[in-house]
């Protein structure tokens, strides 16, 4: 499989467990989505826009531009329906970013400066494999929160996406 037909399944496997992972938050009673937790994060709240923030980030390198962030998260959470807003039109541009690029753009190298300082340099792929990773390992952190409340979360593994909605959504 070819690195774009790759990026392109992981692309639509990411955008598809968000939306699992929202709705199931969306589903908890409000409290249990800002009860603090330990952890990294503070709750899961500010777990899902710190995707969200990275998110952000690695489209801000990938477009060769300036992101503004000073941090891996926000100060404040805003509300989870804008969170969960914003994350759905930043998976589609990834989803396209991802359709759109050739194999030569995908191992062209760019620089850039993490927030935390310090100068890295990723392939375009790279950097779009990394969001996907770094997504699916705080979607994680949010099942364990889950189970923690009790309540169940979904199920987001790739095999079960591989399964139910490749055939939908990419042929």
């Amino acid at each position: 499989m070819s690195l774009q037909r790759s990026l392109r399944v992981m692309t639509r496997y990411s955008a598809w467990a968000n939306q699992l992972i929202f709705e199931a938050v969306n589903a908890l009673p409000p409290e249990e989505v800002t009860r603090p937790r330990t952890g990294a994060f503070r709750n899961i709240a500010y777990t899902l826009n710190h995707n969200y923030v990275v998110d952000q980030i690695f489209q801000a390198h990938l477009e060769s531009r300036p992101h503004g962030f000073v941090a891996r998260n926000t100060p404040e959470v805003p509300a989870l329906a804008d969170v969960w807003a914003a994350q759905r039109v930043i998976d589609d541009w990834y989803i396209s970013y991802s359709d759109a690029a050739n194999e030569r753009e995908l191992e062209e190298v760019i620089p850039f400066v993490f927030t935390g300082g310090g100068d890295g340099a990723m392939t375009r792929g790279e950097m779009i494999l990394h969001v996907v990773n770094h997504t699916t390992y705080h979607r994680g952190y949010v099942t364990t929160c889950f189970y923690q409340i009790p309540a169940r979360p979904p199920t987001t593994d790739l095999p079960v996406f591989l399964r139910d909605a490749r055939p939908e959504l990419i042929g």
